[in-house]
This record gives C-alpha cells, structure tokens and sequence, in this order.
C-alpha cells in the first residue's frame, strides 16, 4: 500500500457523519452504532501499541468515552476514523510513557529532519510473516522494544496502511516528520529483528554445544 493511498469511501464517511449528528441529537442508539462500527478497530490499535489484551480493551473503552464527552467539538471537515485514531493513538503513547522511560533509542533528535534518506523500506518490516502465530509475537515484542512515537507511526502505517498524510493528522506532527520516524522506527525495528535472531541463534549453539559435552566424572 503506497503512501498515497485513497481515503476511506465516501460512503463510510457519510454514514459515520450522519450518525454523529444523530448523537448529537441525543438519540443513544446512535452511539451505540458509532460503537459497533468502529469498536474493533479501536481495540486493533490499541493491541498492536499495548503489550496485553485487558490494556487494550480498557484504552478502546477509554477512547469511546472520550469520543462521547467531546461529540460536539467534532469537525465535520474530517473523518470520524481519523479523530478516533487520534484519540487511541494518544491514549496509548500516555499508558506507554507511564509504563516505562520516556527516553528516545534515536541516534539523532526527535525532530531533526534534514538530509535523510526516505525512501519507503517497505522490507523493514516482515509484515507479510506476522500471521504466523509465533512471529507475530516477536513482530510484537520488537514493536515493544521502540519509543512510542516509533512505534505509533509504525502500527498505523505497517499493520493499519494509513497514508503519511492521514498519520500526521493523527499524531500531531508534519508530514515529514512522520516519514523521518518512519524511515528511523524501521532501521530500529531491523535492528532490534534482527539482535533477537542473533541471540536465538547463539543460545541454540549454546545448547548444541552443552548436549554434546562429555559427562563429568564424578
């Protein structure tokens, strides 16, 4: 999927305006609908940035509830999906930060943008080996090791497919901002893949070499 990748269809977008307004209104049964339509894609989001089903469940819930205490600042000039990414988005990068240091693994600074290379590594990333069971966990657990403002842009752009332009919007910052910590959260994310094979590698050694030692005399 390309970075200019079409918006959501037109129909989407007015089915979800339409029941937005109808919140607005006051009828219940609306935001319910809100809910149904959009509840698990929420809690993707959130699984794809928290390390554990219960935090992504109380993150989606959370981000709901916010949606329904702002309703009538929501600007109609935008899709609901990007407001509701926004709003998960962030509450995950706040649980991440709590959870752990807010240090940055970046060789350089966060906003420092100038003469990098961006092209779109889309090989970085095995995404296309995280339906097997077992790799998705390490594709997780690499995902875990990054600082949240990586991995944010990487879960909305790898696993989601949501353009640059759309994630800026979502996370707050230029659209070249987000192709610096695209190309940067992808070298780390290689990095890190690739530090956990080289140690699997080396305690699989370790244990051939140990199963073949002779047995100690006593």
């Amino acid at each position: 999927m390309k970075d200019d990748q079409v918006p959501p269809p037109a129909e989407d977008r007015e089915i979800d305006h339409a029941l937005l307004h109808r919140c607005q209104a006051g009828e219940e049964d609306a935001f319910e609908a809100l809910v149904k339509r959009h509840q698990k894609r929420a809690y993707r989001v959130a699984r794809n940035m928290v390390p554990s089903d219960e935090d992504a469940q109380d993150l989606a819930q959370e981000a709901f509830l916010r949606v329904f205490r702002s309703l009538e600042r929501f600007d109609y000039q935008h899709d609901f999906t990007t407001w509701l990414y926004r709003i998960v988005t962030n509450l995950c990068i706040d649980h991440l930060r709590k959870r752990r240091p807010t240090v940055s693994i970046a060789a350089v600074g966060e906003e420092d943008e100038a003469d990098l290379d961006l092209i779109d590594h889309r090989d970085a990333l095995p995404s296309d080996r995280i339906e097997a069971e077992e790799t998705a966990a390490e594709v997780q657990a690499c995902l875990d090791a990054l600082a949240p403002h990586f991995q944010s842009v990487l879960v909305l752009r790898e696993l989601e497919g949501l353009p640059c332009t759309e994630i800026a919007e979502i996370v707050g910052a230029t659209h070249v901002t987000v192709r610096w910590r695209l190309h940067r959260g992808r070298k780390l994310f290689q990095e890190e893949w690739e530090r956990r094979q080289r140690m699997e590698a080396a305690g699989g050694k370790a244990a051939g070499l140990s199963s073949n030692d002779p047995p100690r005399r006593p």
